[in-house]
């Protein structure tokens, strides 16, 4: 098999596939005839001849896809107006925490954001497939710890945790993409990959508590190599954005330990003072 015939059936495949396709898969497009390295250079030809034009070949975490461009983006929104699904900042700041800290428990998103952790926050995230449960922490209750997805990567066009933005030194997170880069549904109009978001979680839980105790927007410097979430209040996040949207750099608190790691000894519970009661 010549590499111009298997660059035509990979391109077709991709072309038609619903979800971004590994490496091994597309091997299975060949009966396994051909190797890795051979599929990667054919899929660095196809990146390149489709540079420039209105759809991209990426790279992701779990496999490669055609999409469209951000700047498609403005002219797509007028086939599909639908209003952009919102987030609460709870929801935000968790899946930040979860993000730059994993694994952790509920109880280190608690001791980091200075309230307690609705139940419908961190089941908003997972139902999403942004989070999920990847073990259990060795201490009294076995509480669950939570990762990042395969899928949280792909929505935020990303192949790996490592392409996250740095951290500035002075604890700041720098703006981030947010999820919704469009995929290519050849059965209809383009999708977002965000399109099955949830409605909006309660976003006056987060409003109520400005001017208590727990003002959950101050800054608060992190331990020396300790990793910190990005935080933003209320952004929405478009289920058909080609355009990545952008958290604005922020500061967060930070636990009373370097990292997760350092809690593996110390019960969720362990904090000398509750934690403020955040209502979903």
């Amino acid at each position: 098999m010549t590499t111009l015939h298997a660059k035509t059936v990979i391109e077709t495949a991709l072309l038609v596939a619903q979800q971004p396709m590994p490496i091994a898969e597309l091997r299975k497009l060949f009966d396994d005839e051909i190797g890795a390295d051979t599929v990667r250079f054919v899929l660095e030809e196809l990146r390149q001849e489709w540079s420039g034009r209105g759809v991209e070949l990426i790279g992701l975490a779990s496999g490669w896809r055609f999409q469209t461009r951000p700047e498609m983006r403005e002219y797509l929104d007028r086939l599909n107006p639908e209003r952009a699904p919102r987030y609460s900042r709870a929801v935000l700041e968790t899946l930040a925490i979860i993000a730059y800290r994993q694994p952790v428990t509920r109880g280190d998103i608690e001791d980091i954001r200075g309230v307690t952790v609705a139940a419908t926050v961190v089941k908003t995230l997972e139902d999403r497939g942004w989070i999920e449960t990847i073990g259990h922490r060795d201490t009294p209750g076995r509480p669950a710890l939570f990762g990042t997805t395969k899928l949280f990567l792909d929505d935020l066009g990303l192949a790996s945790l490592s392409e996250l933005p740095a951290l500035g030194d002075d604890g700041a997170v720098p703006a981030l993409p947010m999820p919704g880069q469009q995929m290519i549904d050849f059965d209809g109009p383009a999708v977002g990959v965000a399109s099955d978001a949830v409605a909006e979680i309660d976003a006056s839980s987060d409003s109520s508590q400005q001017g208590d105790g727990a003002d959950e927007s101050s800054d608060i410097t992190h331990a020396p190599g300790a990793e910190a979430p990005a935080a933003a209040a209320e952004l929405s996040i478009d289920s058909t954005i080609a355009e990545p949207e952008l958290i604005a750099p922020v500061t967060v608190p930070s636990a009373p330990d370097a990292g997760p790691g350092a809690k593996a000894g110390q019960s969720e519970s362990a904090a000398s003072t509750p934690p403020q009661e955040e209502r979903p």
